[in-house]
């Protein structure tokens, strides 16, 4: 007998209030294997909720969450980490008076380049641990920031602590990465850099991204999510979207 496949993240009717506010509201989304999507809607839609819950940052009220068939609803951050889900967020979430490279290797915590090699460890340099600097070394690479490999994030652009946390995204090679407005405040060319990154691991890995440039989300994936008042408007391909005149009433798209 085949054996149905598990879709890679499932949320089922999930619903948040905060101060008797409904932030989401029975929300309903998959994503399989292969798959990913885009989710835009106004300010204040409930985008930035959603992840909070998908990530296990704030609790549910309502609903399920499942990732790869094991049910998250009410696990902690760590446990879902540990499941292969990574995100990053609006604003940079470093260590900024540590190097890129700390950054890197203290964001393998929770992965395979990660577990202890026994008591011993505690005692010697971090620097030690081969495994974890070639992979360090590699996403330096990946993300085109191997010549600040001893830079402190302080000392870095806007822009080039974007690519960290996006490194640090990818480091622990995770299985689905939400992506929370990965183009805030970046500047031309850096934003051409960080979209051409992201559009490469659509086609990798499985990715959520909120993203207010419109035209810049349409063009990540066939798949786009629409949220208005935390609920789920519509998700179609960017061109179903685009014709939507409910999604133009509450979003402008030309």
């Amino acid at each position: 007998m085949t054996q149905t496949k598990q879709p890679a993240l499932v949320i089922e009717n999930v619903s948040k209030s905060f101060d008797g506010i409904k932030a989401t509201n029975r929300v309903s989304l998959e994503l399989d294997e292969g798959k990913s999507a885009v989710l835009i809607g106004p300010n204040g839609a409930g985008k930035t909720t959603l992840f909070n819950l998908i990530t296990g940052e704030i609790p549910l009220d309502e609903g399920r969450i499942t990732l790869f068939g094991v049910d998250v609803s009410r696990l902690p951050v760590q446990k879902r980490s540990e499941l292969g889900l990574a995100r990053t967020y609006q604003i940079c979430n470093l260590f900024k008076d540590l190097t890129c490279t700390e950054n890197l290797y203290l964001s393998l915590k929770n992965s395979s380049w990660g577990k202890s090699r026994g008591f011993l460890e505690w005692f010697l340099p971090w620097r030690s641990n081969k495994v974890k600097c070639d992979r360090v070394n590699e996403i330096l690479k990946q993300i085109k920031l191997e010549d600040y490999e001893n830079v402190k994030v302080k000392n870095m652009s806007h822009g080039e602590q974007r690519q960290l946390e996006l490194g640090m995204a990818l480091a622990s090679d995770p299985k689905i990465i939400l992506f929370d407005e990965p183009m805030a405040g970046l500047s031309p060319t850096e934003r051409v850099f960080i979209g051409g990154l992201i559009k490469q691991l659509a086609k990798e890995k499985i990715i959520l991204v909120i993203e207010h440039d419109i035209e810049f989300a349409l063009s990540i994936t066939d798949r786009v999510a629409v949220l208005n008042h935390g609920e789920l408007l519509k998700i179609g391909t960017p061109d179903e979207i685009r014709n939507s005149k409910e999604v133009q009433q509450i979003y402008k798209i030309d």
